[in-house]
C-alpha cells in the first residue's frame, strides 16, 4: 500500500487527462460492496490503448477490464503506461489480483490516484515496484476521494455500503390510508429494483412492513422467475416475524435482526458477511437509517401519483427548521441521476458532502 509521485517530475497533461478519463469511466459502474473504479492504458507515445471500468461485484475490475478489451481488439499494451482511479488491488477474491495481472500484461508504469484502504486487497504498489514496475500516485486524488467518499466511510466503519430504496408517489406517500401500497411504482421499477436485488449481499425491512404486506423479499428476473442470485433476507425490529410470513422462505435465507438501532443492524449484517444492503422500509425504518447518517445511496421512484393522504415515505428525522435540513447531491453514476422508467422517475442521489 502506499504509491508516490517521481520526485521533481510532475505529471503530464496527456496523463492528467488519462485520469480525468478513468474518473468519468468509473461513473459508468454501480455502487456498492465494491468502489467506483476506472482505468485508462496509454502506449509509449501518449495514445490512449484501452478504457475500462468495474461494474460491480464479482465482476472484472477495472484494470482487468481495461486489459481484456485491449485483448479483444488484438492491441499490445506492452511497455505501456495504465492510470487507475485506486490503487490495484493484490488479493485473490471473485476475480484475481490487479497486479498481477498489470504484471502479466508487460505493462511498465502504473499511476493511481489514491490507496486502497481496504486491507484484503491492499498492497498492490508494493507488488508492482517489487516486480520492476515504476509506481506513482496522488494524480486527481481528490476527486478520486470525493467518487467513493462514501465507500471509503463504510470501510472504516467496518459495516455494509447501504442503499435506500423508496417507491412513492408525488406527495412523498409510500401507501394509501387504508394500508394499500401495490403497486406505487409501475413494471420498469420494478424491474430495475429486482436488478439490485440481484446484486446485493442482504435486504431490509422492518416488522411492520412484515405484518402489513408480507413481501417475499426475493430477487427475480423480468419473466418473473427466481434469479440465480438470492440476497439475504433480513427484518430488523423487536416484534417477533410470524411463523408463516412468507419472507422466512425455505431456503434459510432469511435473519431477524431483533433491534430498533440501525448501527447495531449493521454491525450483525457485516459479521455475517454482508458488505452490500438495501434499506427498503417502511416508513419508521427508512427514518432512522437517515437519522442515523448510515444512507449512502439513495435510489428514489417517483411515480406521477397523487394520495393526497395515506403514509409518508420518510418518518422521524427529528427536524424542526430548514437550516437542519438534510442535503443530498445528484448522484451520476450507473445511469445517470434522473432516469425515465415507463411514467415513472428514478431518482439516484448520495449525501452532500460537508460543507468546510
Amino acid at each position: 500500500m502506499g504509491g508516490r509521485q517521481q520526485s521533481g517530475a510532475p505529471f503530464s497533461d496527456i496523463e492528467r487527462t488519462a485520469m480525468s478519463q478513468a474518473l468519468d469511466a468509473a461513473l459508468n459502474g454501480p455502487r456498492g460492496a465494491n468502489p467506483l473504479v476506472g482505468a485508462v492504458i496509454l502506449d509509449p507515445e501518449g495514445r490512449v490503448l484501452s478504457v475500462g471500468h468495474h461494474r460491480g461485484a464479482g465482476t472484472a475490475h477495472a484494470e482487468a477490464d481495461a486489459l481484456a478489451t485491449a485483448r479483444e481488439h488484438g492491441i499490445d499494451v506492452t511497455g505501456g503506461t495504465i492510470l487507475v482511479t485506486l490503487e490495484p488491488c493484490n488479493h485473490q477474491g471473485r476475480t484475481g489480483p490487479c497486479a498481477q495481472a498489470i504484471i502479466e500484461a508487460g505493462l511498465s508504469r502504473v499511476i493511481y490516484a489514491i490507496d486502497d484502504p481496504h486491507d484484503p486487497a491492499a498492497g498492490g504498489a508494493a507488488t508492482l515496484r517489487a516486480a520492476g514496475i515504476q509506481v506513482e500516485s496522488g494524480l486527481d486524488a481528490e476527486r478520486a476521494r470525493e467518487l467513493n467518499a462514501r465507500w471509503f466511510a463504510a470501510v472504516v466503519e467496518r459495516r455494509p455500503f447501504v442503499t435506500l430504496h423508496i417507491a412513492q408517489t408525488l406527495d412523498a406517500r409510500i401507501a394509501a390510508e387504508d394500508g394499500t401500497s401495490q403497486w406505487i411504482s409501475g413494471p420498469e421499477s420494478l424491474r430495475d429494483n429486482h436488478a439490485i436485488r440481484q446484486r446485493i449481499d442482504a435486504i431490509l425491512v422492518g416488522t411492520g412492513t412484515v405484518a402489513i404486506d408480507d413481501p417475499r423479499l426475493t430477487a427475480r428476473t423480468p419473466d418473473g422467475s427466481l434469479a440465480g442470485h438470492q440476497p439475504l433476507r433480513a427484518v430488523m425490529g423487536l416484534h417477533p416475524i410470524p411463523e408463516n410470513a412468507a419472507i422466512l422462505g425455505d431456503d434459510g435465507r432469511a435473519v431477524h435482526l431483533a433491534t430498533r438501532n440501525p448501527s447495531e443492524a449493521l454491525a450483525e449484517l457485516f459479521e455475517r458477511g454482508v458488505r452490500h444492503v438495501m434499506v427498503e422500509g417502511g416508513s419508521r425504518i427508512i427514518g432512522a437509517f437517515l437519522s442515523a447518517g448510515l444512507v449512502d445511496e439513495l435510489v428514489v421512484y417517483q411515480a406521477p401519483t397523487l394520495l393526497g393522504s395515506g403514509k409518508n415515505s420518510v418518518a422521524g428525522l427529528g427536524i424542526h427548521t430548514l437550516s437542519e435540513a438534510q442535503s443530498w447531491d445528484w448522484d451520476h453514476s450507473d445511469g445517470g441521476a434522473v432516469r425515465h422508467l415507463g411514467r415513472d422517475l428514478r431518482l439516484h442521489l448520495q449525501p452532500a458532502a460537508p460543507q468546510h
